[in-house]
């Protein structure tokens, strides 16, 4: 794991601080990577070279005179639809192709304030809607592992990046499984804090009440450290949380002796499974036993929200562009227009039966996190599928069965709902050497155990040794 390509953001800070590399030898590695590897994967498609070179040799001025911030000199990739002040953000839509925000979004100011050198901007879904990651704008990415798959999305680029090694961390966000389906899909761990944990301002409308923004890293102690520079109230918006009082890398630490976890294949909704990565997440949810747990697998049963997320997501998306909606229609994303046609037909009722509903779901899952600490689930119920041309937005077939358009991802959407803290770890390969994921969700405001689980199954099973050979 000497290779910079695949150091940590913690290896790298450590190496900076003992002066065996410095932040602008690290950036120009990265970026020189990205030169040759980028095109096979289209992760990146905006890069800021002169502004990530500016920015660690800043680092570097702070690392020699002994006052370097958290995370100095280490190189991140930044979301395409999170605002960053002077460089080009589109959301994947050709609505927004040439927009330049005046100003960063909250978590990208602590980024750089930080000390993180951004290198450019990733590719997702036209809107984020979706979770495969494919626009008009820049067209498909794919996965690292077998580029004939898709990455997942939205936060696809992102999770590509990463994966590939052309940046140690990078940001997502989650509106439905965002952050956690392209985590699974290019193994890796990615992390949906507790709704409000971490600033959602200044955005593009849409998934006001869903979006989660969280890291996505090689290791979980990369994302702990990322949460603890992003997280924390603002003043500019109001959904956000206090300040967490301790730090996510000190409280992530220690045993996992005595949690009560349970496992779910399906939810108690019947929702199909592929045999394989049933077989993987069981095991490895069992495998915490070994760890000191008492583990026993459930069906919870809870009330379906598919239909709730999917006329939350394509209301609250046609309504923020309803002023373009005739230009729209012939610049879209063609696999979305049957989607948008669908939208219009929507009522005030059953935007407000989905609060109710959404009501409901969070006291079903407040009475479960009484008995249990953690729930683990499969985090997709497939591994990476084709990654077509523009499409296909799901797997034709689950385990032989068809199913709906969002039923292989049934096991994330529902705690953008809840606002739980949710994490995709990697838990092994399938057959066709593709990674598999398992979910750990915990209990509002309880992300430190999350990812001291993580941290527990990660140091029994480490994931870091194998690496896409792209």
């Amino acid at each position: 794991m000497s290779e910079i390509c695949w150091m940590s953001a913690i290896d790298l800070i450590n190496a900076f601080r003992n002066k065996k590399l410095s932040p602008v030898e690290v950036t120009m590695y990265q970026l020189d990577r990205i030169e040759k590897i980028n095109p096979k994967l289209n992760a990146f498609v905006t890069l800021v070279p002169e502004l990530a070179l500016a920015s660690a040799r800043e680092s570097e001025k702070r690392y020699q005179k002994g006052k370097a911030e958290v995370l100095d000199g280490v190189p991140v990739a930044i979301k395409d639809n999170t605002f960053t002040k002077g460089i080009k953000t589109t959301d994947g839509s050709k609505l927004y192709e040439s927009y330049i925000p005046d100003r960063d979004a909250v978590l990208v100011e602590r980024l750089k304030e930080a000390g993180a050198a951004i290198l450019g901007k990733t590719n997702l879904p036209e809107f984020g809607l979706v979770g495969i990651t494919d626009n008009m704008v820049f067209g498909k990415t794919v996965n690292p592992w077998n580029t004939g798959r898709t990455c997942g999305g939205s936060s696809g680029g992102s999770a590509a990046a990463v994966a590939a090694g052309l940046c140690p961390i990078a940001q997502g966000n989650d509106g439905g499984g965002s952050i956690r389906i392209p985590s699974s899909f290019c193994g890796l761990f990615g992390l949906k804090p507790t709704f409000g944990r971490v600033p959602y301002y200044p955005h593009f409308p849409g998934w006001e009440t869903l979006n989660h923004e969280g890291p996505i890293t090689r290791t979980v102690e990369d994302a702990a450290l990322m949460l603890d520079v992003m997280a924390g109230p603002s003043s500019y918006d109001q959904t956000t949380l206090p300040r967490y009082p301790g730090k996510f890398l000190l409280d992530m630490r220690g045993d996992v002796k005595g949690l009560r976890i349970a496992y779910s294949s399906d939810l108690g909704g019947g929702f199909p499974v592929d045999k394989e990565v049933l077989e993987i997440t069981r095991k490895a949810a069992f495998a915490f036993a070994d760890l000191g747990c008492r583990v026993e697998e459930v069906k919870p049963g809870w009330i379906n929200m598919e239909t709730a997320f999917i006329t939350t997501e394509l209301s609250e998306t046609l309504t923020a562009n309803e002023r373009d909606v005739d230009k729209y229609k012939s610049i879209a994303f063609p696999p979305y227009l049957p989607f948008m046609e669908f939208a219009v037909g929507f009522t005030n009722c059953d935007m407000v039966r989905i609060q109710f509903d959404r009501y409901t779901l969070c006291e079903q899952t407040a009475r479960f996190f009484e008995k249990y600490d953690l729930l683990l689930t499969p985090t997709t119920s497939v591994a990476a599928f084709e990654a077509g041309d523009k499409g296909p937005l799901g797997p034709a077939k689950i385990d032989d069965k068809d199913g709906t358009p969002s039923a292989w991802v049934c096991f994330t959407y529902p705690f953008n709902f809840t606002g739980q803290p949710a994490a995709s770890i990697p838990c092994g390969f399938n057959s066709e050497g593709l990674p598999v994921g398992l979910q750990i969700v915990g209990r509002r405001f309880e992300e430190a155990l999350v990812l001291r689980a993580s941290a527990a199954f990660e140091k029994a099973h480490p994931w870091r040794q194998r690496t896409p050979t792209i």
